[in-house]
């Protein structure tokens, strides 16, 4: 099993570390403000340094915004290590949505990997919500895609292997390429207030027909 530092203490970093604590791995939770509070107690509780350290696959929970900031800092923590980037970076309108990216000439995954060089960066599970689906993909009346991108192919199946372990089927996870496909997934949290518009605050995915 895997030890997982999750960087976030927020509704993302509860679900997975709770999909991954049920399928047997470790976690350990890293905050900028470490506190017990009502976390599960198989989940460790930590600083962020202390979390990045620990674990031998690293996840970004942190708002998107502000996670090139937080993560810069954690490079010597991080080097050699899978991290997983679930974030968007976006802009917020007074509703609390998306109105435009962070960074629109390429992505908040590229971004993250320019500033940690020795880190093996993927990008996947941002395109769904709400964080439940996350860790039951399931719940969902579709089957649902979850998109991969990286440049490092070992990186890549560490990922997918974790991503099995959440309930994602292989038939659901679809490898985009290199990094720079990240681009497109993270430009669907655009998509985000026209489908609660539409369809009102039901959980939802990406699906793929073929």
């Amino acid at each position: 099993m895997t030890t997982l530092g999750i960087l976030g203490a927020g509704d993302v970093a509860r679900a997975l570390a709770g999909g991954w604590i049920a399928a047997g791995h470790t976690v350990v939770i890293g905050s900028r403000r470490p506190e017990r509070g009502d976390w599960p107690e198989e989940v460790r509780v930590a600083g962020l340094a202390e979390a990045a350290e620990a674990g031998e696959v690293v996840v970004n929970a942190t708002p998107g915004r502000d996670s090139v900031g937080i993560l810069a800092p954690l490079r010597r923590h991080l080097a050699g290590k899978v991290l997983i980037d679930v974030a968007n970076a976006v802009e917020l309108g007074p509703d609390g949505f998306a109105t435009a990216l962070v960074h629109p000439a390429t992505s908040l995954a590229e971004t993250i990997q320019a500033a940690l060089p020795e880190t093996r960066v993927v990008k996947t599970l941002n395109t769904m919500g709400p964080a439940s689906v996350m860790a039951d993909p399931a719940r969902l009346s579709t089957n649902p895609a979850v998109f991969v991108s990286g440049d490092d192919a070992a990186a890549k199946a560490t990922v997918t292997e974790l991503l099995s372990d959440l309930g994602w089927r292989p038939e659901w996870v679809l490898d985009l390429g290199d990094l720079t496909t990240a681009r497109v997934p993270e430009a669907f949290v655009l998509m985000v207030r026209p489908l609660f518009g539409a369809l009102g605050p039901v959980p939802f995915g990406l699906a793929v027909a073929r």
